[in-house]
Parts: structure tokens; sequence; C-alpha cells
């Protein structure tokens, strides 16, 4: 039996969620299991290096790579991203990251291609922004009377990975590479640049987590999360649409944190469940799902009009 578009569409997107669950709750648990940053960028591209170089080399299509656009894309996007996210997590739980990283990737997306391509907000961007800034405003408060600290270094390390998040996706937006062409490029060059400085100079840590951890860690980030993820994603867009896709699987960092208090046993305090409501709004935009109307239901009202 085959599935239609729709349903299709639907099955990419839930990989692609659980996927991107997975790396919230699974790049947290990299602290616990005494995985450190430098080790888990090193081993998740050289992985994704030694599965993807020998598929452009068969199919001769590794030309692109020469273009000083994937190197860029791969330092922003790849290396520095990786290293200031992944720190992140050794600081602060998995709450943070949805609010501080994931929920703040729309706000520094929106301002990055401001800055970086003249593009002004549209009113939609306007009531997300104000919605973002009153919520940190509000968490702000309140982690302060909570704990006397208003913002700890693990939620600087996830904002600045949102930056970089952004002015990644904006050059991608400004370069037009495929998602297949971004994806390689990231993870290629970022392997040829960062995996030599690490074995030469960077700590190492390899001995003291469990080898299954590793091997789970590397497995996972490095083909699920650089190379799955990315493709099914891709192919959610094409079946249901950029905005129905792009909302939806932006939900899951914020299940991610819910289930991180079960699984990882971690707390969810005032500030951060204000935080994460408040900042899922934000970045979900659910008052555009009322006027929207999908990339599939177009097409069908176009052929209905034509027959």
């Amino acid at each position: 039996m085959r599935l239609s578009t729709r349903a299709q569409g639907y099955f990419f997107l839930l990989t692609t969620m659980c996927i991107w669950g997975g790396f919230t709750l699974t790049a947290r648990l990299n602290a616990i299991w005494q995985i450190s940053a430098w080790d888990i960028v090193a081993l998740r591209f050289s992985l994704a290096f030694l599965i993807l170089m020998p598929i452009l080399i068969y199919r001769k299509e590794a030309s692109f790579l020469l273009k000083k656009e994937s190197f860029i894309l791969a330092m922003i996007g790849g290396v520095v991203y990786c290293l200031f996210a992944y720190s992140a997590f050794h600081y602060a739980p998995t709450a943070h990251a949805a609010i501080f990283l994931n929920g703040c990737i729309p706000l520094c997306t929106a301002v990055m291609a401001y800055f970086l391509m003249n593009q002004a907000f549209d009113k939609h961007t306007w009531i997300s922004l104000t919605i973002m800034i009153a919520v940190l405003c509000l968490m702000s408060v309140l982690m302060y009377q909570e704990t006397g600290v208003a913002f700890g270094a693990g939620d600087v390390l996830f904002f600045i990975s949102a930056i970089l998040w952004g002015i990644f996706t904006v050059l991608l937006r400004k370069y037009q590479l495929s998602a297949w062409q971004a994806m390689c490029g990231v993870a290629i060059w970022s392997a040829v640049v960062y995996v030599p400085i690490y074995l030469l100079f960077l700590p190492k840590n390899l001995t003291v987590p469990e080898p299954q951890h590793l091997l789970f860690q590397t497995l996972f980030h490095g083909v699920f999360v650089v190379i799955i993820a990315t493709l099914t994603y891709v192919e959610a867009i094409k079946r249901l649409g950029a905005f129905k896709a792009g909302s939806i699987t932006n939900l899951a960092p914020f299940i991610a944190a819910i289930l991180a208090v079960p699984l990882l046993n971690e707390t969810l305090s005032l500030a951060m469940v204000c935080g994460l409501i408040g900042m899922a709004i934000g970045a979900l935009q659910p008052w555009r799902w009322l006027q929207h109307q999908d990339s599939l239901a177009i097409k069908l009202e176009e052929q209905k009009k034509q027959s």
C-alpha cells in the first residue's frame, strides 16, 4: 500500500522531530556521560566525513566543495556552532536549550537577515520579537528571584549558538546551495579543518566515558543528526510546505525539555515553564495557522480550477 503525499510528508516530519528532539536529550547526556564538546564534535564530523566523501567522489559531485561558500558555512554552522552548543549542555539543562537556543533561533535569524540581507521585519516577525523579548525579561526576573542569577554561563553559550545558527541560516539562503550540498559541505569541511586541530592540540577525554556511550553518541550525531534529519526535513518540506514543516519541527526541542524531567531527572522551575510556553508561542507563531493554507491544498485547488 502506497502512502499519500501528505502521509509521506508527516512520516518524514515525525522522523525529523524524533531526531531533533533526540539531539537535545543526547547532547545533555554527553555532559552526564562525561563526553566533552571537543570529543563529540570530532567524532560527529569524522564519521559523517567517512560516509559522505566516498559518495561525493563516486557521484563526481565534489567540485562544489572548492567554493568559498561551503567553507564559510562549515566554519559558522559546523565547527563553531557545535563547539558552543555542545559546551552549553555541560552548564545548563535541557529546558534552557529549548529556550535560549531553539527558542531564540527565529529571533536571531530575523535580526541577522535584517543586517546581512536588508530584509525588513514583517508583522508576524514583529509580534514574535515582542513576545520573545517580553518572555526573556520575565524569565530573567524570575530566575534572579529563584537563584540570584539572571542568566548562567550555559544560557549565554546557547544564545551565542542561536546567533551563529541565525547567521548560518541567512547565509544559506544567500548562497542558494541545495540541502545536500550544504550538508556535505558543512560535514566535510568541518572534519578537514577541525579534526587535525583536535588531534594535535585539543584536550581529549575518550578514555573516561563508557565505550558504548561513545559509540552511541557518534552514530546518533554523525549519522542521524548530520545526515538523516537533513534529508527527511527537506522531503517533509517538499510534501507539506516550508511553513507547516518548520512550525511543527520547532516543537521537538520543547517536547524534549519536558521529556527530560522523567528521563534525565531534571527539574522545571516557574521561570523555565514560563520561558518554554512563551518562547514556543513566539517561535511557532500559532496565529498564522488560522490564516495559512498548506501547499498541498493550494495545489489541489489549482488542479480543480484547471479541470
